[in-house]
């Protein structure tokens, strides 16, 4: 469709097609092409969200990040200054748009890509602290490249609250980081409010008392708390354990690893929350010389005390080591178990035979409530998981092409895949129909046996057509691509932009040509 026939279509057309795109690139491209787009876009366009992040592209030696804001600034923004309600940017670009214009209706603001000390600084003195005293929600993901001492860490954290004294939502992440944000530190200091405003937090902590820091009255008006915990041990802190929550009415918590603190540790706590109306719960437990978590075990341990409870989501992996085989429930016996107790949405995968004394459970709610799925383990049989982005699969059993086959067309939107799987599959015949993981742009199989490397790197077996982050052992990577020669691996190469390996190396002869994305 050429540039005529878009300026003659209707209004109604043009502002569908406007609103699909982003807002940004509407406001560079289509500002200035006549006065009926100006009017569209500033009149009826909804504007109120501003996405300023950008990639660096470079035009003529300046970047084409300054030639898009130079426009925004000096033309756009002062024309919708009392139009925006919310901001996610970037640092470089806040600093120039807080330059630009005041924004009086600004009351949700989103920092990307920050280093804790450029956040720190622009807190103190710089664009964000003009900001800070006019917002009620800010999310704030922060992109560390060094692991932040036990010392410093929550600094930043009491700095954001400091200044952001009308906070009530805050999301406070740090995706990039080594380790978690821990409030060991907080051990020795009273308990004096942190918070008087906040009532929604999301955040993520090394640990599980972390957890309680964080509910220990020191957020007075906290009422939902979205959690995800590195690892979830027993409690050596002297916090109050005991205290009722009574102003907690949503929590949601999803642990990384399997914990073996199940009954010590996170049965207490929900015990705590008397008022809870609502209830996410992501865990994987190991337990030894017993049996799968089932519905009346959740009911007797804490389930029955939560009276106030009308909501309740979960994936619970249950990992038992030396059970006892007379013992173990089966996958009806679990359902019922559910059923029984008022929750028929579930579906469920168990071994029902022990191998070297060690079986898997999946039970979760349905339709499933998360982006992600942790602890897959070979039983699994599917299901549909079209929301599901990243995928965590680990198992002593190997897993065959034929689950890779049914998870591929099971999530549909998966984008990360990790494989944690030492051992090699059993069946080294892949089926005749080609697996497609279409949206896959994160692979890490670092921790996975050769064969993983072989089924999702060779194009005969599996086509990964979006696929830009590889995880592997160097020696795994050299091995299968035959030095970088090998032309069935290569297709799946060919878009891959970032490469992680086990050791560092000088680029060897054929690298770049099978990496021509890098």
């Amino acid at each position: 469709m050429d540039c005529t026939s878009i300026v003659h279509l209707p209004n109604e057309i043009l502002l569908y097609i406007f609103n699909k795109l982003n807002v940004i690139d509407v406001f560079y491209s289509l500002v200035g092409v006549n006065q009926r787009f100006d009017q569209l876009i500033f009149d009826f366009l909804d504007i109120d969200n501003i996405p300023c992040i950008f990639h660096q592209k470079y035009i003529n030696g300046k970047s084409q990040h300054d030639y898009i804001l130079d426009k925004i600034c000096l033309k756009i923004l002062p024309r919708i200054n009392t139009k925006i309600r919310k901001l996610t940017i970037d640092p470089y670009s806040l600093k120039r748009m807080v330059n630009a214009i005041d924004f009086p209706q600004l009351y949700s603001l989103s920092l990307l890509g920050y280093q804790i000390d450029t956040i720190s600084r622009d807190l103190l003195n710089g664009p964000i602290s003009d900001l800070m005293n006019k917002i009620t929600h800010l999310t704030a993901d922060l992109n560390i490249k060094k692991e932040i001492t036990r010392e410093n860490s929550p600094m930043i954290f009491e700095a954001v609250l400091f200044f952001g004294k009308h906070l009530t939502d805050l999301k406070f992440y740090q995706v990039s980081s080594e380790s978690y944000l821990t409030f060991f530190s907080w051990s020795n200091r009273s308990e004096t409010c942190v918070s008087s405003t906040l009532n929604n937090l999301s955040i993520y902590v090394s640990n599980f008392d972390d957890c309680l820091y964080l509910l220990d009255g020191r957020f007075q008006s906290l009422s939902k708390l979205v959690i995800r915990i590195e690892m979830i041990t027993r409690s050596l802190s002297n916090i109050n354990k005991k205290e009722k929550l009574i102003k907690l009415k949503s929590f949601s918590l999803i642990c990384e690893r399997c914990t073996c603190s199940y009954e010590s540790s996170i049965v207490p706590l929900f015990r705590r929350m008397s008022n809870l109306e609502e209830l996410s719960l992501q865990i994987s437990v190991r337990r030894f010389r017993s049996t799968y978590i089932d519905g009346y075990q959740l009911y007797n341990d804490f389930l029955k005390y939560l009276t106030k409870l009308n909501k309740f989501n979960f994936n619970i992996h249950s990992y038992i080591l030396s059970g006892i085989g007379n013992n173990i429930l089966s996958n009806n016996d679990i359902r019922n178990s559910f059923i029984n107790i008022g929750y028929k949405c579930i579906d469920i995968c168990a071994d029902e035979k022990l191998t070297d004394y060690r079986g898997n459970c999946h039970v979760y709610s349905l339709p499933y409530f998360c982006d992600e799925f942790l602890f897959m383990s070979s039983c699994f049989q599917g299901g549909k998981f079209n929301n599901v982005t990243r995928l965590f699969m680990v198992d002593r059993i190997p897993f065959e092409n034929k689950l890779f086959k049914i998870i591929s067309q099971d999530f549909t939107n998966l984008k990360t895949l990790i494989i944690d799987n030492l051992e090699p599959q059993k069946s080294q015949e892949c089926s005749s129909t080609l697996i497609t993981f279409n949206n896959l742009i994160t692979l890490n199989i670092t921790d996975a046996h050769s064969d993983y490397a072989v089924q999702f790197l060779t194009e005969k077996n599996t086509c990964l057509p979006s696929l830009e982050n590889l995880i592997i052992e160097y020696d795994t990577l050299t091995h299968i691509t035959g030095y970088f020669t090998n032309d069935e691996t290569r297709r799946n190469c060919t878009k891959i932009k970032y490469l992680r390996t086990d050791i560092s190396f000088v680029r060897p002869k054929n690298f770049n040509s099978y990496f021509p994305s890098m």
